[in-house]
């Protein structure tokens, strides 16, 4: 097997992710060029080998046999600055820059919108693929072009907001289809004195995140939420689909542990690893919280939080309701 030179083997992933566990994998690669990054995706393809792109890894939970394929890590580090008119800039950033020094740079040029997204860890290339939010913003609403790359022919287009799909937490990308290199912000530029005060803005939001989530040794939200048509329970006429709640209401807030995993003190929906823990910790502390949420209210959390390098899904998932429903019932 000959490898590109830009590819490394047997490389270390417990260092590369939040959570801070998992083994290492088969290859690995941090292209820094848009030709790397197709010589990369092409020799994998050419080898048959599965492709996992990891950012900063706030996001993800890797297996304690590593990934028996190639990880890309994303090093594309441009910014470019455009200002169209007085009141609009595009900022076009690759895949691999930091989004909160994306946030500084745009600060310092008076380009505005982006700070909304102070303190919510990631790259360009991760806040892309999974479309981060916070309160009513969403950064689907900033994005008017990408450059992406195709998965298996390394070929390289450029594609409108509407090419991804965004929802919640989800585009198209989640596909595997194609792969983001740089993406293209549309941006109101603004007075100085406007992008004072939204560098205040940002400065608070870093202190709440850090009084409220963990800093490090988790991926934030393990559970995403429910879909309305999951769930029953409803508050003041709407559906109650927020995870945290069912979580808060078990009581296992820093207190549910397997291990070195244990679910934060700060949030019942955020697993922390103390120092010691394993991904299978990890995993066993997921799944007991799963099954005490279904035990309690008949629904079963499904993860925000993506999985890499497991042979099998390592979670109770939908299907698995009916299972457990007769098992509970046995059990009476």
């Amino acid at each position: 097997m000959l490898l590109p030179s830009l590819i490394q083997t047997n490389v270390p992933l417990h260092d590369k992710n939040w959570f801070r566990t998992g083994g290492p994998a088969a290859f690995y690669a941090e292209p820094t060029t848009e030709v790397e990054f197709a010589q990369a995706v092409t020799w994998a393809h050419s080898q048959r080998l599965p492709v996992q792109l990891i950012g900063a890894g706030a996001n993800m939970l890797i297996a304690d046999q590593g990934f028996a394929g190639l990880i890309i890590r994303p090093a594309l580090q441009t910014i470019a600055y455009e200002q169209v008119d007085g009141a609009t800039a595009l900022v076009t950033a690759g895949a691999g820059v930091d989004f909160g020094e994306l946030i500084n740079f745009c600060l310092q040029r008076q380009a505005l919108g982006l700070e909304e997204f102070s303190g919510i860890p990631g790259t360009v290339g991760g806040s892309v693929f999974i479309n981060i939010h916070y309160f009513e913003f969403l950064l689907s609403q900033f994005i008017v072009t990408a450059r992406v790359i195709h998965a298996k022919t390394g070929l390289v287009e450029e594609v409108g907001v509407d090419w991804f799909k965004f929802g919640y937490n989800y585009s198209t990308l989640h596909l595997g289809d194609y792969y983001v290199l740089s993406a293209t912000f549309k941006l109101r530029h603004g007075t100085a004195l406007e992008a004072a005060y939204a560098q205040g803005r940002q400065a608070e939001m870093i202190r709440t995140r850090g009084q409220r989530y963990p800093k490090s040794h988790t991926c934030g939200s393990f559970f995403r939420n429910f879909f309305p048509e999951e769930v029953t329970l409803e508050s003041a006429g709407k559906k109650m689909i927020y995870v945290a709640y069912y979580l808060d209401k078990l009581g296992i807030k820093g207190q549910l542990s397997v291990g070195d995993a244990i679910v934060s003190y700060q949030h019942a929906n955020m697993l922390f690893n103390k120092g010691a823990a394993t991904t299978q910790d990890l995993i066993t502390l997921a799944r007991t919280m799963q099954q005490k949420v279904f035990d309690a209210y008949s629904i079963i959390p499904q993860p925000e939080c993506r999985l890499v390098g497991f042979s099998e899904h390592p979670l109770l998932n939908l299907q698995n309701s009916s299972v457990l429903a007769t098992e509970a019932w046995q059990q009476r």
